[in-house]
């Protein structure tokens, strides 16, 4: 016995077991009676046994036909959802997608970007996990999440990292800071004021302890932190001068403070896309990136 039929026989079974009629049944299901016949005799092969009575008079359900019926309804209904579900992802018109995200571009530049996404595609959910960017490659690469925004993570086989601008390093200070009347600020001029960081290991701390060792220039870090949030506040609160990426200026200008280049040496990062080079990305996670690098082209122009 062949134990394998087609949704065409469903369907053609279906339409003949609601309607009683292979006349009305092949103008439901497009098919020529000829070929109705077929699909319902090889669907009837496959299976085992009659599923239908036909005389000269009417046309009626064996009791094998009658329980089949509701099987073949659920199996169509199953098949016609799971078709529209995967058009719908397709198409952005549903489905779900998570990012992974440093808090500095999180909290600043990702909320706009997610609107423009959302105004297109509104059916799609997105999750967004905001955490430290060394975590943000940590959790791409462990297929949690299909995209990540966060600092180039350097060279890495498994990694592809796509740019979507540079950022520099600023010095975030109270608005009535006598520093704040500059429009840039040497690192030579603020290594012996109370400077706030963020704490060790972080790489943004690190790649600036490097750069100005270089230039055997030394911080005084009075404070650290974990986040740049915090080190916003701290700043706030008059308790030194901030080091922070330029794209959390949003951010610091909240908490009232101003933000000012930081120079000779500028030192600064590439921010960008990480994805996973072996894993094709969902049309849902594409449409979000193709939208990231609309946004950095439309700030270039």
């Amino acid at each position: 016995m062949n134990t394998h039929f087609t949704v065409k026989q469903l369907r053609a079974f279906v339409a003949v077991a609601k309607t009683r009629s292979f006349t009305e049944a092949c103008e439901q299901v497009h098919l020529s009676q000829p070929a109705l016949s077929i699909a319902i005799k090889n669907l009837e092969e496959s299976l085992g046994g009659k599923l239908l009575v036909r005389t000269t008079r009417a046309l009626r359900l064996t009791p094998e036909g009658e329980g089949f019926y509701k099987t073949a309804l659920r199996l169509l209904t199953d098949w016609d959802d799971a078709f529209e579900e995967i058009q719908g992802r397709f198409s952005l018109y549903r489905g779900k997608i998570s990012i992974s995200c440093m808090p500095s571009f999180a909290g600043n530049q990702l909320p706009a970007i997610l609107l423009k996404f959302r105004e297109k595609h509104p059916d799609i959910n997105i999750a967004v996990q905001d955490v430290i960017a060394e975590d943000v490659v940590e959790i791409v690469r462990s297929g949690r999440v299909e995209i990540g925004i966060s600092f180039d993570p350097g060279e890495a086989e498994d990694l592809h990292f796509q740019t979507l601008f540079e950022d520099d390093f600023v010095a975030a200070l109270p608005s009535d800071h006598i520093l704040a009347k500059e429009r840039e600020i040497p690192w030579s001029r603020i290594i012996e004021e109370e400077i706030i960081a963020l704490q060790r290991p972080s790489s943004m701390r690190l790649q600036i302890e490097r750069t100005l060792k270089k230039q055997h220039l030394q911080l005084n870090v009075s404070y650290e932190a974990h986040q740049l949030a915090t080190v916003g506040r701290m700043v706030s609160s008059e308790l030194g001068i901030g080091l922070v990426p330029a794209l959390c200026d949003i951010q610091m200008r909240e908490l009232g403070l101003v933000c000012r280049p930081l120079v000779a040496p500028v030192i600064s990062r590439k921010v960008g896309v990480i994805t996973r080079k072996r894993a094709a990305l969902s049309a849902a996670a594409q449409g979000i990136v193709n939208e990231l690098m609309l946004s950095v082209e439309s700030d270039l122009d």
